[in-house]
């Protein structure tokens, strides 16, 4: 679970620099503004940077007179900084305005809210392209004013900046705000309606951004070369070594962020998966997308979610009904568990208390619990380390059999060594009562009882009711452990050793038997 775990909570959004899940208000408010002024105030410079580089050498135009070298002189800057303010300070702060929820203590949005705070990255974007839009009317008109030749280039290469920086700020903008696309996705089920721009749209709008609009620059520059009458060999391999460079670079920084959006919900999803597989079911994803890959998140929250409640209701009915039996039952081939069972033969241990009546009349209601869960966890320890079924509790006695449901050939070995350390762990963990122990081998039926509506599993048959009568003698024998000698020759025809710890203890008539059952003890 290591390096996957380790990553997954460093990085729960995809990057570091986005923070944890558990970050404060303040603390993701800061972080969130910083990011999105910062990448926003890049994407914009990068903009411009591309605008001038196309507008001074990848266009065959006239170059520029003073009048209009002057005129952008001013006009750039000018409008630039203007940009900026609108729509990365201004911008931000309608968008926080909008987000004020995702950064206060126990706040519960409603559908609509949330809903309108998965929109912002678009609504940022248009403001983005608004501007972008704006600017290329302005130069554009500007250009036509003072140098006539230059206005048609010059409206072309903003409009296609208007393009790419607005794909641009659509990725940096969704990337800077998953910590509150998470918050606002908390309730996110996998059947949802989506919720963003979905994965085909957002595609073919990083296609446009990153492919479209570079070749549609060099394109519009071959028009004009051919249109046009001052264009040399010399400008056209300028303009083309130009533009194919910006192609390249928008390309690959559009495909790297698009990729990263892509795939960081994926190895989110997959690094889950795989603590999953290592047994660990108290893992989740952050959802912080609204489109279909978000839906994948939360499709594997919801898996995980049945898987933790499968497994808890495995252990509930293991507990009851004992992991071996609950483990049977999920393993039938039928929809349904078939009453009846099967006749094996089995190892049987039977344990009962001394004296728990007058126990109980000396002592509080507490005391009585506090001694019969000390008891009991006596049985069912041993029971289990010597890989036993604990198959009932009846009041202050416990049945246990050994070789059902699960096949033991040694079942007769295990029982024996059962009884002999549970009666010395009992007469020191527990020695304010008895107990004996009662031990039998034979032939019994093991499986389900009742009606298909309820029933239980439990063992019936003469090896049963042996144990339990030997139980009754054995309360009134040193060390309170008898065996049917029967048992004990099962353990020797296996050549175990736990054979010889036993010794004949003569014959003992049980209740309700006509003839003598040998028995025997512990050696020790």
């Amino acid at each position: 679970m290591g390096r996957t775990a380790s990553r997954r909570r460093r990085a729960p959004f995809g990057a570091r620099v986005l923070g944890s899940r558990d970050q404060g208000p303040h603390q993701l408010r800061v972080r969130v503004q910083l990011l999105l002024t910062a990448l926003l105030l890049v994407t914009n410079v990068f903009g411009a940077l591309i605008v001038f580089v196309v507008n001074m050498w990848a266009i065959p135009s006239p170059d520029p007179t003073r009048e209009m070298v002057i005129a952008l002189a001013i006009a750039v800057p000018t409008y630039v900084v203007l940009g900026v303010v609108v729509g990365v300070l201004a911008g931000t702060a309608g968008a926080f305005r909008a987000l004020r929820w995702a950064t206060q203590p126990d706040a519960d949005p409603t559908p609509a809210v949330r809903a309108r705070a998965l929109r912002v990255p678009l609504w940022l974007t248009l403001i983005q392209f608004g501007i972008w839009a704006t600017g290329t009317v302005l130069f554009t008109v500007l250009a036509s004013v003072i140098q006539p030749a230059r206005a048609l280039g010059t409206g072309l290469t903003v409009g296609i900046g208007a393009i790419v920086v607005s794909g641009v700020a659509y990725l940096v903008t969704e990337f800077s705000l998953r910590p509150i696309a998470a918050r606002a996705l908390a309730d996110r089920r996998a059947g949802g309606r989506l919720r963003g721009v979905g994965v085909g749209p957002r595609m073919m709008l990083f296609w446009i951004t990153g492919s479209a609009a570079p070749v549609t620059g060099l394109l519009i520059a071959g028009v004009l070369a051919l249109t046009g009458t001052e264009a040399t060999l010399e400008q056209l391999a300028i303009v083309t070594i130009v533009l194919c460079t910006i192609a390249l670079l928008t390309g690959a920084l559009i495909t790297t962020l698009n990729t990263r959006a892509v795939v960081a919900p994926i190895l989110s999803v997959r690094d889950a998966l795989q603590e999953v597989e290592r047994g660990d079911l108290d893992v989740d994803v952050a959802v912080y997308d609204g489109t279909e890959l978000g839906q994948l998140q939360s499709g594997f929250n919801s898996m995980v979610a049945g898987l933790r409640e499968r497994e808890r209701i495995r252990d509930l009915f293991g507990r009851h009904v004992g992991h071996e039996v609950a483990a049977a039952a999920a393993a039938a081939d039928t929809g349904t568990i078939p009453l009846g069972g099967q006749t094996l033969t089995a190892s049987v241990l039977f344990v009962d208390l001394v004296g728990s009546t007058a126990y109980a009349t000396t002592h509080t209601p507490a005391e009585v619990v506090a001694m019969l869960n000390r008891f009991f966890g006596v049985v069912v320890d041993e029971v289990t380390a010597h890989h036993g079924l604990v198959n009932k509790f009846l009041g202050d006695a416990v049945l246990a059999v050994f070789g059902a449901p699960v096949e033991a050939p040694d079942h007769a070995a295990l029982a024996l060594s059962c009884g002999r350390v549970m009666a010395r762990r009992l007469a020191a963990e527990v020695p304010e009562v008895g107990a004996g122990v009662g031990i039998a081998t034979g032939q019994v039926v093991a499986g389900n009882v009742g009606h298909e509506q309820r029933f239980e599993y439990t063992v019936i048959g003469d090896a049963v009711n042996s144990a339990s009568r030997l139980t009754d003698l054995a309360k009134e024998t040193p060390g309170r452990v008898l065996a049917a000698l029967d048992t004990v020759v099962a353990a020797e025809l296996r050549a175990d050793a736990e054979a010889g710890h036993w010794v004949t203890a003569g014959e003992r008539r049980l209740r309700g038997r006509s003839a003598p059952t040998r028995v025997a003890v512990p050696r020790d």
